[in-house]
């Protein structure tokens, strides 16, 4: 009969310290405040970059490839020759990283974490019976303070020991650190886009002004009053509706304005702008639909491959290598994104294929 009273026992699930109380020394104490969204932000210095159409526009494609890869788990095996990776079962959280939102969401907003900040948080919320993280919560890396790289102006040293949410002590046992190789664009684009954005409101400022077609110039005689130059332009102005030809007297100079729309929206200091832009994002200015002058053509598979080249493969190897380290998963096991996927995507059976001008030398330039 014992055979039939057993019961499986489920395999413990250990939360991680959380709140003052965990520490009663208080070096937990911020761990309380996560989850309190009313307190969260992202920060004013990233919001005023998002304003700016080619960083956002950069972001975006970056953190939609980041995004929508799949994560998958390998052994590593010396063969006697080199080391082969051998896929083994997923542990579950890398299907689902945070409980309560989808691997999409937390992998984007840790990219954007990366790209603007180059550094990204994960606080372990709960971990197996082993000890190893079994789920993760992001820490928005604006509410993130390190007292021991507070001089850094960016240029992070390795993982902080001393780390502050909302201005209280977190363990930095239970924080994954994510340090990007390229140092964050907040950081090294202050100049250009402050550029960008005065240049926006100029620009805005020519939109909503009005510039006459035409100035009729009095250029002697009796100087005309006010109400006389009024009258006269009316006069102008309803002559041109029934009649396209006028006829002034030696007394008055027709000057016609020869402001274009493309000055007076600066066309040719936007597209110079976006193309430097386009450069600190670490995009192919293509890309971002910026002009590069002579064209030819390359398709959407090339144009992926060059996306995942110049710009995100960084922040991938960044995201893979440091969710493979020890204090996340066992030695011998690492964790990659399934690039091929992304890659290998068959654009041929694709009817019409997708073709993007782009000019060859200034993609290598850019």
């Amino acid at each position: 009969m014992a055979l039939f009273n057993f019961k499986p026992v489920p395999e413990k699930v250990v939360k991680a310290a959380a709140g003052y109380a965990a520490d009663r020394t208080g070096n937990n104490a911020g761990a309380s405040q996560i989850g309190n969204f009313f307190a969260y932000q992202s920060g004013q210095i990233r919001q005023r970059f998002m304003q700016v159409p080619t960083i956002s526009r950069s972001r975006d494609l970056m953190a939609s490839v980041i995004g929508c890869l799949k994560l998958e788990q390998f052994k590593e095996i010396w063969n006697g020759e080199k080391i082969e990776l051998l896929p083994e079962a997923p542990r579950s959280w890398l299907s689902r990283i945070d409980k309560g939102v989808t691997n999409n969401f937390i992998l984007s907003w840790s990219f954007d974490d990366l790209f603007f900040v180059g550094r990204c948080f994960w606080y372990i919320s709960e971990r197996d019976s082993s000890g190893y993280p079994s789920s993760f919560t992001r820490l928005p890396a604006a509410m993130v303070t390190t007292q021991d790289q507070a001089q850094s102006n960016g240029v992070w040293f390795g993982p902080s020991k001393q780390i502050l949410f909302q201005g209280l002590p977190i363990r930095y046992e239970d924080c994954v650190q994510f340090i990007s190789p390229i140092q964050g664009l907040i950081y090294t684009g202050a100049v250009s886009v402050d550029t960008a954005l005065k240049l926006e409101q100029a620009r805005n400022r020519n939109a909503s002004s009005l510039q006459p077609a035409v100035t009729l110039r009095q250029k002697s005689g009796e100087p005309m009053s006010a109400q006389e130059l009024r009258d006269l332009a009316a006069a102008y102005d309803e002559a041109r509706y029934s009649s396209a030809t006028s006829a002034v007297n030696e007394f008055v100079e027709v000057i016609h304005n020869t402001s274009t729309p493309d000055k007076m929206l600066l066309i040719d200091a936007a597209e110079y702008q976006a193309k430097d832009l386009a450069r600190i994002a670490n995009v192919p200015a293509y890309l971002v639909s910026v002009s590069i002058g002579n064209y030819s053509y390359v398709s959407s598979a090339e144009a992926s491959r060059d996306l995942y080249k110049f710009g995100v493969k960084p922040y991938i190897d960044c995201i893979q290598e440091t969710l493979s380290a020890n204090n996340v998963l066992p030695r011998g096991t690492i964790v990659k994104f399934d690039i091929e996927s992304y890659l290998n995507t068959d654009y041929e059976n694709m009817k019409p294929e997708t073709e993007i001008k782009v000019n060859e030398t200034a993609v290598n330039n850019a």
